[in-house]
């Protein structure tokens, strides 16, 4: 691989640049040293589970540098996914004109409406929406999904006034985020690998994700088009680039974690062949999917042994939004079983999984009063616990 040294790393959305602070993706951890009550030994133990000591970093990082040049070299081999993104160049700057965005992220879908005016104006106009997806339709139909998808598309244009209003014969053109595994045949069209963050949709797997959303769009009388299919980290360094043009790398800590940069095609082997007017391409690295040597503790584990696709994206479900909050869960529920963190008895709520997300690890993180009272009091709102 080759990574230019000066790097920017973007950890936001894809619309992320365009957004206000509080709509962009964070994640948090939770911090320990505030822990005044008895099972000490079991915090402990955790502690040294959870250790990540400078020479098994080293191991990691060059564990997973190995599998990303497996990945560069082989389609169906061993190593990461290394997905070719079709993406040859990034914005300049100079752009102008009027831009749809549509990021399917995972718990939430956004609509972004941006008018760009190049160097001098930057943005001069946006507005977005965003939509929580309901959880039964992460395990519904791909044309139930892709239909809600388009009725909160279609209710965001008819919105808009006449500033926004195209010519009669005129299809706006949108840009499509997916954030899960894709087989990128061109800039418009992508074949679904396989679900992550928790979503089982069926009838998408193998199909062209494009084609699923233009379809929907149809359905719903929509005059609108897909122009580009880009993965979440793609539309984060595009965004990145508008504005800075040293921006190389972007990374995703949301729902699920990824993260792209900008390679050679001479460092691509199983693109060979392929021609490309600058010489690069954005590679999506997919490294959600890494798992060789990373510290594992019983906990994940057992959430990884619990989840639809056990075995699989095992870096995702250690550091994701979709997943802290329930491996926080299962150590409060180990502490109560084992120590009686809780008093005498689990509280009930507390047996639910997925009960805590990790939205709440980051409000008890923030509780610096002396008492804890804000995390008493989401731990009793959110699991039912009394003491």
């Amino acid at each position: 691989m080759s990574v230019s040294v000066s790097v920017t790393v973007t950890v936001t959305s894809t619309v992320g640049p365009f957004l206000p602070r509080s709509h962009r993706r964070s994640t948090t951890a939770v911090r320990s040293n505030k822990v005044s009550v008895g099972p000490t030994r079991l915090l402990t133990k955790l502690k040294q589970d959870c250790a990540t000591p400078l020479p098994l970093l080293h191991h990691v990082a060059d564990a997973m540098s190995s599998e990303m040049r497996a990945g560069l070299s082989s389609v169906d081999g061993p190593g990461l996914p290394m997905i070719p993104t079709y993406v040859h160049t990034l914005p300049s700057g100079n752009e102008k004109g009027l831009f749809y965005a549509l990021d399917l992220g995972g718990t939430n879908f956004r609509v972004l409406r941006v008018q760009l005016g190049g160097k001098d104006d930057r943005v001069i106009d946006v507005d977005f929406d965003q939509v929580a997806i309901p959880h039964d339709l992460m395990f519904a139909t791909s044309e139930e999904l892709f239909d809600f998808i388009a009725l909160g598309l279609a209710k965001f244009v008819d919105k808009e006034d006449s500033r926004f209003h195209f010519p009669p014969g005129r299809k706006r053109e949108i840009g499509f985020t997916f954030s899960f595994p894709v087989k990128q045949t061109s800039i418009d069209s992508g074949i679904l690998i396989k679900w992550t963050k928790g979503f089982a949709v069926s009838g998408t797997v193998g199909r062209d994700v494009v084609a699923c959303l233009n379809e929907a769009l149809e359905r719903q009388g929509l005059d609108m088009r897909v122009s580009a299919l880009v993965n979440d980290t793609v539309g984060t360094l595009a965004g990145a680039e508008y504005y800075d043009n040293d921006a190389k790398v972007a990374v995703i800590l949301g729902t699920g974690t990824n993260a792209c940069y900008i390679e050679k095609l001479s460092a691509i082997p199983k693109l060979q062949g392929h021609v490309s007017s600058s010489g690069k391409m954005i590679i999506s690295t997919e490294w959600g999917a890494f798992s060789n040597g990373l510290p594992l503790t019983v906990f994940d584990r057992e959430m990884d042994a619990a989840s639809i696709n056990p075995g699989h994206h095992i870096f995702e479900k250690t550091i994701s939004g979709m997943y802290l909050g329930e491996i926080v869960r299962r150590v409060l529920v180990n502490m109560a079983e084992e120590e009686g963190l809780f008093g005498i008895s689990v509280p009930q709520k507390l047996s639910m999984p997925f009960i805590l997300g990790t939205p709440d690890l980051s409000a008890m993180q923030q509780d610096n009063s002396g008492d804890l009272q804000a995390v008493g009091s989401l731990l009793y709102d959110k699991a039912g616990v009394n003491s």
